[in-house]
């Protein structure tokens, strides 16, 4: 495994599952063989309604909590409620998060913040990110709260590599973590010449060597799967590096290209959505 070293000094595994679109008991299975497979970073949040079953698979693991680096996202609904972070917690059965995000960027937001503020001071939450925040926002979190946020979860992938995104991050200290890594599956991405290209020199398939690619972008990567076998090959990422060159081959592909845009009807909707049952 690598890792990043998060501007607060805390160690967060760079690859990982994320449970999107899984029901309770899938996310329960595929966190559990993840832990048992060596994967020790883990992602849900309140909108994906599987937090109880991550918290299930956590415990039939066996792996100690002390070795997971445990990551879940907050909903709007929830963002001005003092009781957001305690249920969560609930939820997942246990009593601190490793990082916790603001999931959307919704008028509410600074509230929401404070509240995550409030739950690292009190031990419960170590370290703070934004969820799918524009720049403008992002750069307001930064100068202006009082805690500085750690990681910005965005898309990316090498036809939407966050050239400019990754300028301000640098300035902050702050981490990527990229959702939809293989480009929410295109075939087109994962066709291009060039990983098939680097998937023969290496011994690896081409979605490993993006994955490999996002790893020396810097980018902590959390690839979903209810698969035994992809997630085992997901994380088979760490026994091989690409050259520059490779690097410089891959940034070529780059077509300012990305799957989702919210729109600001989507976020004011998302200001409004209710969750449904956490089971």
């Amino acid at each position: 495994m690598e890792y990043i070293t998060l501007n607060n000094g805390i160690k967060m595994p760079m690859a990982g599952i994320g449970v999107f679109m899984m029901s309770p008991a899938e996310a329960e299975s595929s966190v559990e063989s993840a832990l048992k497979s060596g994967v020790r970073l883990i992602d849900t949040a309140n909108g994906y309604m599987n937090e109880s079953g991550t918290g299930r698979g956590i415990k039939k693991s066996g792996v100690p909590r002390d070795e997971i680096f445990l990551v879940t996202k907050l909903w709007p609904t929830v963002y001005e409620k003092e009781t957001a972070v305690d249920e969560t917690l609930k939820r997942l059965g246990t009593d601190y998060i490793d990082l916790l995000f603001l999931h959307q960027p919704t008028a509410n937001w600074r509230e929401g913040y404070r509240n995550i503020e409030k739950a690292v001071k009190s031990g419960k939450v170590g370290a703070i990110g934004l969820s799918n925040f524009p720049d403008e926002m992002l750069r307001e979190a930064i100068d202006t709260m009082e805690l500085k946020p750690q990681v910005v979860q965005v898309e990316a992938h090498p036809y939407y590599p966050q050239t400019e995104l990754k300028k301000l991050l640098a300035e902050t200290g702050m981490g990527l973590m990229a959702w939809y890594p293989l480009g929410h599956g295109d075939k087109s991405l994962i066709n291009e010449p060039i990983f098939a290209e680097l998937a023969k020199k290496y011994g690896k398939s081409s979605a490993q060597s993006i994955l490999r690619w996002h790893i020396q972008s810097g980018n902590v990567v959390i690839p979903g799967s209810k698969n035994p076998e992809h997630i085992r090959d997901n994380f088979d990422i760490f026994d091989f590096a690409l050259t520059d060159e490779d690097m410089s081959k891959i940034a070529a592909v780059n077509k300012n290209k990305r799957y989702y845009t919210a729109t600001p009807e989507m976020v004011e909707n998302y200001a409004k959505m209710q969750l449904g049952p956490d089971l």
